[in-house]
């Protein structure tokens, strides 16, 4: 499961979004719309993926 990668985008602006959930999108690494980063499929991760599911996109 170590070399197994999530591919996240934010498709959403954080604007108007709750404080908290502007830094998990940051923690996640993402600073712009239509940016995307590669992330370790991890618990962790995908907690903070499931936590702002409403503003990012997720591919295997």
């Amino acid at each position: 499961m170590a070399d197994k990668k999530l591919k996240v985008t934010l498709v959403k602006s954080v604007i108007g979004c709750k404080a908290s959930h502007r830094a998990t999108v940051r923690g996640l690494g993402l600073k712009r719309i239509n940016h995307t980063v590669e992330l370790q499929d991890t618990p962790a991760i995908r907690g903070m993926i499931n936590k702002v599911y409403y503003l990012v996109k997720c591919e295997a």
